[in-house]
């Protein structure tokens, strides 16, 4: 019997994944779900979040880690790269969340702490790091790398031979043409399109994509 849950997060993202495990409940996957997982500004002990409860905040976690597994329930990239850091100092071990109505190939490889939410479709060679998230309805084709900690958000779509470097983050709608590579921690913004290669730490907007603002290195540690 594998070891109950715990999902870092609380808010939208988190929910989602809630779903995820509900769905592959009723697979009849074993699948015990604990609670949330939040720092205490953002939920006391006790308070229940779609039938489940706020267990505490990483000192819970701290406590319980060798009893428990965890995923992250963050959205942005920056934040669930905070939290994860954090959480990985307790010891706790990670699971993967991956809805039964996915589909991919047996040359698709997974991390560790991966998320794939509903309706997602990968081909052939595609690599996932750890922490990587696909929400509602990605596409990725051939041959794709996707580092740790880099995130779709609904309906992205990649094409074949592209690089999502560590942290990049595709938003709503938005795609990535062959052999184009989205830098370290840069966000492409709903609905673009990547046309060509884009550098670390931007953020990148319209069709085609184009940068509209530069941060320093170093900007997704900051807190």
């Amino acid at each position: 019997m594998s070891k109950p849950i715990v999902i870092l997060g609380a808010g939208g993202l988190a929910r989602e994944v809630q779903y995820i495990f509900d769905a592959l409940r009723e697979t009849g996957e074993d699948i015990r779900l604990l609670g949330f997982i939040v720092d205490a500004e953002y939920g006391q002990p006790g308070t229940i979040v779609n039938d489940l409860p706020i267990l505490g905040d990483l000192s819970w976690l701290a406590a319980n880690a060798e009893k428990v597994q965890a995923i992250c329930g963050v959205g942005e990239s920056h934040l669930r790269y905070q939290f994860v850091k954090r959480a990985e100092e307790t010891g706790v071990a990670f699971t993967n969340a991956i809805h039964p109505n996915c589909t991919f190939s047996r040359y698709v490889t997974f991390g560790k702490g991966v998320v794939l939410a509903a309706g997602c479709n990968l081909t052939s060679q595609i690599a996932l790091a750890d922490h990587v998230h696909l929400n509602l309805a990605t596409t990725i084709g051939h041959d794709v790398v996707m580092e740790p900690f880099s995130t779709t958000a609904p309906g992205a779509h990649i094409s074949g031979n592209v690089t999502m470097q560590t942290g990049a983050y595709l938003g709503t709608g938005a795609a990535v043409i062959p052999k184009k590579t989205v830098g370290a921690w840069s966000i492409v913004g709903a609905g673009a399109v990547v046309t060509k290669d884009l550098p670390a730490n931007v953020t990148a907007v319209g069709a085609p994509a184009k940068v509209i603002k530069t941060r320093a290195a170093g900007w997704h540690a900051l807190r």
